[in-house]
């Protein structure tokens, strides 16, 4: 396992491929990167050099419950500080659905270090708004009300943090539970800014001011909807919409190992889509 400090965290990471324009790549919720991994050697084989990390707070990275800026922001500054250690001055941007939104953010921060985005999974609308907020940050302000951190450490999805990273219990553990509930409320509060839809807490005059090359693969589940997909990538200037031949259902929310079988269709869109966008780049070196 590949560890590195980065703002004060320990971030699992891996890179895939030897050359070509870099491409940072991000899952979804709080899940660590493993998902992606086919997905990056298919696009190392394609000729991009692919970053998979593991954000704080999930996967195998350490448990930080701290700062002043909302969860999302801090992801797309870790990443940009991340990147910049590895070599690469400037990346394509991607991810699938909370992927996709921090790929967002971190143009709106780093603007300048944005070769451009790949938002896969868009996650929009009302159905998405209303469950979110509890999965992400209500349930664990409940349990630590109502039990402190020890309960806070029971929770299905620390145990998993817990048990890729076992330091992170003693880190939870050594949290006054008045501090997480501040910081977890406030994390709660900046997710819940903005609308709902089509990009769930993003403006879409964010969306209409990007002005690097982008390309949109809308999700077929009822958090990721083709709709929200469909209208992203309808206010990003000259942005490429890629759907899939997948068919939408009424699911809650599919897993993203469920694409399986798209993966070498979806490899070979991402690939083409930068290898069209990075002529200009090379071009001008």
């Amino acid at each position: 396992m590949v560890t590195r400090v980065v703002r004060g965290a320990l971030l699992r990471y891996e890179t895939f491929g030897e050359a070509g324009p870099w491409l940072a790549l991000m899952p979804g919720g709080r899940r660590g990167f493993d998902e992606l991994v086919p997905l990056a050697r298919k696009l190392a084989d394609r000729g991009v050099r692919v970053l998979l990390h593991d954000r704080r707070n999930c996967g195998a990275s350490d448990i930080v419950i701290e700062g002043d800026l909302g969860e999302e922001e801090i992801w797309a500054d870790d990443l940009a500080q991340l990147l910049q250690e590895i070599g690469a001055a400037s990346a394509f941007i991607g991810g699938t659905s909370s992927g996709a939104r921090t790929s967002v953010i971190f143009h709106r921060r780093h603007p300048h270090r944005v070769r451009g985005l790949i938002l896969i999974r868009v996650t929009g609308g009302s159905f998405a708004a209303g469950r979110l907020p509890n999965i992400y940050y209500g349930q664990f302000i409940e349990a630590a009300r109502q039990g402190g951190m020890a309960a806070v450490c029971e929770m299905p999805d620390y145990q998993e943090r817990i048990r890729m990273n076992p330091g992170n219990r003693d880190r939870l553990m050594a949290m006054h539970k008045d501090d997480y509930i501040r910081v977890m409320s406030l994390w709660l509060e900046v997710f819940r800014r903005g609308p709902a839809e089509p990009m769930l807490g993003v403006e879409s005059e964010v969306l209409r001011t990007i002005r690097v090359p982008a390309m949109v693969v809308p999700g077929n589940d009822r958090t990721h909807g083709r709709l929200a997909g469909e209208a992203v990538a309808g206010l990003i200037p000259g942005a490429v919409l890629k759907p899939l031949p997948i068919e939408d259902t009424d699911e809650p929310l599919l897993p993203f190992a469920d694409w399986a079988p798209q993966e070498e269709r979806l490899a070979s869109s991402i690939a083409d889509f930068i290898a069209h966008c990075d002529r200009p780049h090379q071009e001008r070196v």
